[in-house]
């Protein structure tokens, strides 16, 4: 079966995933996430691709991007994947694959759901128990976003300036990530990127499958009616 192309629109900021092949690690010292955090600047900003979010973990990335052409950020993740495998590979004498398959993608709704997905992206660390605070994670845009430290990668999205005026922004944002979370939350931006639709809307993932013709959202249950609680029936999966 032929691949689907992927929900890609110029000026709609897209949720990436990619991860090590068979979930092994694809980072294995300091200079290793040093090197990506470079290459990614350097391709970013060639191919004029927006980075507003980022968290490099042991064996996945996770990127929050906005292109303005369309294909662009494809383009960026077979570059990064090439360069950054062929750095691995030399750097310890390994061979093969380093990326399990095609990286994973879902457009993004500005308003709430975008500061949702930057807040997402940030507290990786902290839901796999790397640390408490993701202020104590490095590796990821969380200084720059939450604490107003320099990072020369983060090119910060409109809805997220617009959060108030450059000196409180970074405060504000910051209690944003720190408060508590509904699990329904991240249970939706995980399942939405797994399985590759628009996180947004109705009108939001409607809108996309008018422009692009195809679904943005998961299909329309189609189907005879439910029956009464306690009789039988057969359950499509």
């Amino acid at each position: 079966m032929p691949r689907q192309p992927r929900l890609d629109l110029p000026g709609v900021p897209q949720h990436l995933v990619q991860r090590g092949n068979d979930r092994q690690r694809c980072f294995f010292a300091e200079i290793d996430r040093i090197r990506y955090l470079q290459d990614l600047r350097e391709l970013s900003r060639k191919l004029d691709i927006a980075v507003h979010a980022y968290v490099l973990m042991s064996n996945h990335v996770h990127l929050l991007v906005t292109s303005q052409r369309t294909g662009a950020i494809s383009t960026l993740m077979q570059s990064m994947g090439r360069r950054y495998v062929r750095y691995i590979n030399d750097r310890y004498a390994r061979t093969g694959t380093l990326w399990e398959g095609r990286y994973k993608s879902c457009p993004v709704q500005d308003e709430t759901y975008l500061l949702r997905c930057y807040r997402y992206i940030e507290l990786n660390p902290v839901r796999a128990g790397m640390v408490a605070d993701p202020a104590d994670y490095r590796w990821s845009s969380h200084a720059g976003n939450a604490l107003g430290m320099a990072d020369a990668l983060i090119q910060p999205h409109p809805r997220y300036t617009a959060i108030a005026t450059s000196e409180a922004r970074a405060a504000i944002y910051r209690r944003f990530v720190l408060d508590a979370i509904e699990p329904s939350e991240t249970e939706s931006i995980r399942l939405t990127l797994q399985r590759q639709h628009a996180l947004g809307d109705n009108h939001f993932r409607d809108a996309i499958a008018r422009q692009l013709g195809r679904r943005a959202g998961p299909a329309e249950r189609v189907g005879r009616p439910l029956q009464a609680s306690g009789t039988s029936r057969k359950t499509a999966l």
